[in-house]
C-alpha cells in the first residue's frame, strides 16, 4: 500500500495509476500519523490532507466527512490555487458522490465556489437504497472491486461510475458528468480498468519485492 516514490513513478508511466500514501510522500504527515491512529477518531489532519498535497495538483476531486465542510474546503482550494475542484459529500454519510441519494458538492472554478445538489438522476443513473454501499472487511471489499471490475451490474458498479465521471470532468477529460460516466462505463466493459489495476498490482508486488530482496 506504502510503495516507495520509484515505484510509484514506474506504475504511473507503465500502469497509468499510481498509489500515493501520504506518510511516504509527505514527510509532515509522517510525523502525524501515530497520533492520529492513536487517537481513533477524526481530525483537522483529515481535511489537511488534500490542501497539502506535495504534488501541487490543481485538480481535484475531495470528499468531507460533514456537509458544512464542503464550502469551506472548496474556499480553501481557491486560494491556494486550484483551477477546478469538487468538494463532496453524500446525504447517506460518506465522503464522496452517492447514488442513495443527494451529494453536496462545492465546486472551485474559475476564481469562485458554486454550491448545489447532484442526484444520480440527474445523469442517468438508478437511485441505490439506503444500504446499498455498505463495505466490510478487506476481503469482503475487494471481492465488490472485482464485481465491479467484472462488469457485474448493481449499486457498486453506479456508484463507481458516478464518481469516476465526475473525475474525468473534473480533469478535463469529460465534457460533463454523464460523458464521464459513458467512458468509464466502456473501460470496465472491455476489460482495460481490470487489465489496468492488474499491471497496477503486478509492478508494485514486483518492484517491492525486488527491493526487499536487496535490503
Amino acid at each position: 500500500m506504502g510503495a516507495s516514490p520509484p515505484v510509484v513513478e514506474r506504475c504511473l508511466a507503465e500502469a497509468g495509476i499510481g498509489f500515493f500514501f501520504a506518510p511516504t510522500f509527505h514527510p509532515s504527515m509522517r510525523h502525524a500519523a501515530p497520533v492520529r491512529r492513536e487517537l481513533g477518531v477524526r481530525t483537522a489532519f483529515n481535511l489537511l490532507g488534500p490542501l497539502t498535497n506535495p504534488a501541487g495538483a490543481t485538480r481535484q476531486l475531495v470528499g468531507v466527512p460533514r456537509p458544512e465542510f464542503t464550502e469551506l474546503l472548496a474556499r480553501s482550494l481557491l486560494l491556494l490555487g486550484s483551477e477546478r475542484a469538487w468538494v463532496v459529500h453524500g446525504a447517506d454519510g460518506i465522503d464522496e458522490l452517492t447514488t442513495t441519494g443527494y451529494t453536496k458538492i462545492s465546486e472551485c472554478r474559475d476564481g469562485a465556489v458554486n454550491t448545489f445538489y447532484l442526484h444520480p438522476a440527474d445523469v442517468g443513473l438508478p437511485k441505490a437504497p439506503a444500504g446499498a454501499l455498505q463495505g466490510g472487511d478487506a476481503g469482503g471489499n475487494a471481492r465488490i472491486i472485482e464485481h465491479v471490475l467484472n462488469a457485474d451490474p448493481g449499486p457498486a458498479r453506479d456508484v463507481v461510475l458516478l464518481n469516476a465521471g465526475a473525475a474525468l470532468l473534473i480533469a478535463g477529460a469529460a465534457a460533463s458528468v454523464q460523458d464521464g460516466i459513458a467512458a468509464a462505463a466502456r473501460a470496465i466493459d472491455c476489460g482495460e480498468a481490470k487489465r489496468t489495476l492488474e499491471r497496477l498490482v503486478s509492478i508494485s508486488t514486483a518492484d517491492e519485492s525486488a527491493a526487499g530482496a536487496t535490503v
